[in-house]
């Protein structure tokens, strides 16, 4: 099945048209699926850092653990709020850890369309064992 050379041309054209709308369609769906990895990195540190916290970890042990769950994160981007702090933790007190990573997004038409950095933000609470 060889092309004529007026199809092959018309081919070629339609294709122009289509592969911006198809350059978008994989980017997309590459960021997308970088945002949701990294969301669900965010989510757990926050959980395992409440739960760190719940059951007497320090604020420092916190951070780290938050830190070392977020795999594949850079670590100088992840933001951690302890509320309350060490020191006015009681046993039946709620703990509240916030986790907040901006990902940077790297699809050059995705920049275009969301807000670079990507703010994502978890927040876990859990009682004071």
């Amino acid at each position: 099945m060889f092309l004529r050379r007026s199809q092959r041309g018309q081919a070629l054209a339609e294709f122009a048209l289509i592969l911006p709308l198809l350059l978008l369609l994989v980017f997309g769906i590459i960021e997308f699926g970088r945002i949701f990895y990294s969301y669900l990195m965010v989510t757990q540190a926050a959980r395992e850092g409440a739960r760190l916290g719940a059951v007497g970890g320090s604020d420092q042990e916190i951070v780290a653990l938050v830190r070392d769950v977020a795999v594949g994160l850079d670590e100088n981007r992840i933001k951690v709020d302890i509320d309350p702090v060490e020191d006015q933790r009681s046993r039946g007190d709620s703990l509240r850890v916030a986790v907040s990573y901006d990902l940077p997004l790297v699809a050059p038409i995705i920049t275009e369309l969301l807000p670079n950095p990507f703010p994502l933000t978890a927040v876990a609470t859990m009682r004071v064992e």
